[in-house]
């Protein structure tokens, strides 16, 4: 029986079967478990029964031996780098871990960690801690015990660093999916930290050079998107930092009421802080704002917030001495 590396296509629709039947695991897992426990206790479980959900799948296929069904669907078998042998069983058991959990802890991770940030509370000071049978309760200690060495101003700034590992591992992914549109080695990086690849059963003639170029250039496309997305971003976040450098040059700027006296009337009033107007700014549409308001604005919005028109922070223009 003729064998061939898989290509693209079968890896693809392998791992859509897998998510589809995974997907209606853990549908009636969580259908199970909320009717017996209540919607709060489902809430609070929610994770880790999805976890154990696909835990079962996999130790029920791939750890015992077995194809998962995705695999089957398309008629193809795991081998080791040696493209000659099954993977070993040590081999299966570390996809798995990368595969399930892994993931799973670095998410209960970062969402622990953005908590402690957003947390209004001292470092160090007492906080409640879930049941100790909850995973949680151990990732949230340690978390905490860590946090509680940081003065505030580390902690002010681990903010954009905790901002910078979630968008990377995004990107991440994203270049693992257009290396392997390119090459047809790896979909998942779990298969990678394994070692696991796959091979066909050769079933017919078909043009493999046409079907590999056609992914080829879709993974070129899709690494010149994520390039130009980075530039975007980079492009972005340097406006905000400039808006905010300007915003700390004039905030202590005599305030616009002690430059020019004159009874408050609505038309001097800011929209976005209802108050009376202090340094006024305008956009280049032509409407006024506070320049702290505006400029707290623009760090999430580049628009007007009346007219929606798009523009950039450094085109805000500070009116000295004007109501």
């Amino acid at each position: 029986m003729p064998l061939a590396p898989a290509n693209q296509p079968q890896l693809i629709r392998s791992s859509q079967k897998d998510d589809y039947y995974q997907t209606y695991l853990k549908n009636n897992a969580n259908e199970v478990f909320q009717a017996f426990t209540g919607s709060r206790q489902w809430l609070k479980w929610r994770k880790e029964v999805e976890l154990l959900s696909d835990l079962a799948y996999y130790s029920l296929t791939t750890f015992s031996g077995y194809q998962t069904l995705g695999e089957e669907y398309v008629n193809v078998v795991q081998v080791d780098p040696t493209k000659r042998r099954v993977p070993s069983l040590t081999r299966r058991g570390a996809f798995i871990l990368f595969h399930t959990f892994a993931p799973y802890l670095l998410d209960k991770l970062l969402v622990c960690v953005g908590n402690e940030l957003e947390s209004e509370d001292r470092p160090g000071a007492h906080r409640d801690s879930p049941s100790c049978w909850n995973p949680m309760f151990y990732i949230k200690a340690w978390v905490q015990k860590a946090m509680g060495t940081l003065t505030e101003n580390q902690r002010k700034n681990l903010v954009p660093v905790l901002y910078a590992v979630q968008q990377g591992i995004t990107i991440i992914h994203r270049i693992h999916v257009a290396l392997f549109y390119i090459y047809s080695s790896y979909y998942h990086i779990s298969k990678r930290a394994a070692g696991i690849s796959y091979l066909r059963v050769l079933s017919g003639p078909r043009d493999e050079r046409a079907i590999r170029n056609s992914y080829r250039l879709l993974g070129a496309v899709s690494l010149l998107q994520l390039a130009i997305t980075l530039v975007l971003q980079a492009n972005n976040l340097r406006q905000r930092q400039r808006a905010r450098q300007e915003w700390r040059q004039h905030r202590n700027l005599p305030s616009s009421s002690q430059a020019v006296s004159s009874p408050s009337s609505r038309t001097s009033r800011c929209i976005l802080c209802l108050e009376e107007r202090r340094h006024a700014t305008a956009t280049p549409c032509g409407h006024l704002f506070c320049w702290e308001c505006i400029t707290e604005w623009c760090s999430n919005k580049s628009e007007c917030p009346l007219c929606r028109e798009k523009f950039q922070p450094h085109r805000l223009v500070y009116l000295r001495g004007y109501k």
